[in-house]
């Protein structure tokens, strides 16, 4: 849960950049990297939860390999 809450507040510290990056006018191609580094932030942090819930449900020795085949669900 800590972990989730550190990736939740350094998406919030990326959104807020992103603020003051459009307040500063900064160049188009600058905000939309930053926007695309949140989008992937948010994609990690979709996965870091759907395999916590999921691995909840199952007993402890099949859980790394059941995050693992998660994780390669959710990339397809």
């Amino acid at each position: 849960m800590e972990d989730t809450k550190k990736r939740i507040n350094r998406i919030i510290g990326q959104l807020r950049g992103i603020e003051k990056m459009l307040g500063n006018k900064r160049d188009c191609s600058d905000v939309l990297q930053q926007i695309s580094a949140v989008k992937k932030a948010i994609d990690g942090l979709s996965k870091e939860i759907v395999i916590s819930d999921i691995c909840k449900l199952i007993p402890n020795e099949d859980s790394a390999k059941i995050g693992r085949m998660v994780e390669r669900a959710i990339n397809l």
